[in-house]
C-alpha cells in the first residue's frame, strides 16, 4: 500500500514540474483546443503550426491519465487495506474528483488564452492535490484501528501557531503565482498574457511574506521543542485528560518541522538568485519543484501535530 501512495505523491509532484516545463518553454498553447489538441484530433497533427510546442503539451495532458490511474489504485489501496478509516476512502476519492476538475480547469486556461489569473488557479488547485495525496499517505501509517482517538501532541497554541504558519505557507505559494504571472514567462512564446502588475513590486511583496513565513517557522520549532506534554482534542464540551506523547513522537515532529525550514531557507534562496538572474529558465523550474516538495514537507509538519491525524 505505501509505494501505492507515494507514487500518488509523486505523480501530484510531476504534474507540476511538467506543467513547469510547459509555461517555461512557452508552449501552453502547443495545443490550441481542448479536449482535442488540435482540428479535431485527440493528439498533436503535423499540419499544426505549433512546432515542438504541441509535443510539450500534449505530453503534459497525457500525464492527466497516469494520474487517474494511480489516483484510482491508491483508493483501492486504503479500501482494501484500510476497511475502515472512512475519511482516508474521503481523500481517496476527493484526489479522483480533483484531478478530473483539474482536467477541465486546464481545458479554460486554453479557451481564455492563458488568462494569468486561471493559470495560478490551475497552479494551486494542483498544490491541494499534493497536500491531499501527502495526507492520504501520513494517515494510512496509522492502521486500522478505530479505537485510537485523535490526538493533539502539543499545546493548543503551538498547534493554532502552526496552523496559522500553515496557511501564511499557502498564502506565499499563491503570492509566488502572481510574480510567475508579472514576469516574463507566460506559458505562450506568441501570445503573453500577464496580470498587469509591476513585477518588482510583486516581487518584492513576496519575499517580505516569505519572511514573515520563516519567523512564523522559528517559532513553531521552538514551540514544538517547548513541547514536552500533549492534550487530546476537546470532546463533548469537557476537556480531556493530559497525557505524555512518546520520544518517537516528538523526535518525528521536531524533524518534520526542521525539514519545512530547510526548504523554506532553500526556496528563499532560490527565489533571489532567480531574480538578481533575471530569471532563468532552469532556475523557475527548480523553484517550482521545490514549491511542491514544501506543500508536502508543510502538510506533513501539520499532521503531525496529532497522533492519528486522518
Amino acid at each position: 500500500m505505501r509505494p501505492i501512495l507515494l507514487a500518488n505523491v509523486v505523480a501530484e509532484i510531476l504534474i507540476i514540474v511538467t506543467g513547469g516545463v510547459v509555461r517555461l518553454t512557452g508552449s501552453g498553447l502547443g495545443c490550441p483546443d481542448w479536449p482535442t489538441c488540435a482540428q479535431g484530433s485527440l493528439t498533436p497533427v503535423s499540419t499544426q503550426n505549433e512546432g515542438f510546442h504541441k509535443f510539450v503539451e500534449f505530453g503534459n495532458r497525457t500525464l492527466t491519465g497516469v494520474l487517474i490511474v494511480v489516483a484510482v489504485l491508491a483508493l483501492w489501496a486504503v479500501k482494501t487495506h484500510l476497511p475502515h478509516r472512512r475519511r482516508l476512502h474521503l481523500l481517496g476519492w476527493a484526489m479522483i474528483a480533483g484531478i478530473l476538475l483539474e482536467a477541465v480547469v486546464g481545458g479554460i486556461t486554453v479557451w481564455t488564452g492563458l488568462n494569468p489569473f486561471i493559470v495560478a488557479f490551475h497552479f494551486m488547485a494542483t498544490v491541494v492535490l499534493v497536500a491531499v495525496a501527502t495526507a492520504m499517505l501520513r494517515g494510512a501509517e496509522d492502521g486500522d484501528d478505530l479505537e485510537r482517538p485523535r490526538t493533539r501532541l502539543v499545546p493548543p497554541v503551538t498547534a493554532r501557531l502552526a496552523w496559522i504558519t500553515y496557511a501564511v505557507g499557502g498564502l506565499v505559494l499563491v503570492l509566488g503565482t502572481v510574480v510567475t504571472g508579472s514576469g516574463p514567462h507566460s506559458g505562450d512564446a506568441n501570445a503573453p498574457a500577464r496580470t498587469g502588475f509591476d513585477p518588482r513590486t510583486v516581487s518584492w511583496l513576496h519575499a517580505d511574506l516569505v519572511m514573515l513565513f520563516l519567523g512564523l517557522l522559528v517559532a513553531v520549532l521552538v514551540a514544538v521543542r517547548l513541547s514536552g506534554r500533549v492534550e487530546d482534542d476537546r470532546a463533548g464540551g469537557g476537556t480531556a485528560p493530559a497525557h505524555r506523547a512518546t520520544p518517537g513522537e516528538l523526535a518525528r515532529l521536531g524533524r518534520s518541522w526542521t525539514s519545512v525550514l530547510h526548504l523554506s531557507l532553500l526556496q528563499g534562496v532560490l527565489g533571489y538568485v532567480q531574480y538578481f538572474t533575471g530569471v532563468p529558465i532552469l532556475l523557475v523550474l527548480t523553484h517550482m519543484l521545490f514549491a511542491a516538495l514544501l506543500a508536502v514537507a508543510l502538510t506533513l509538519g501539520t499532521l503531525n501535530l496529532y497522533r492519528n491525524p486522518v
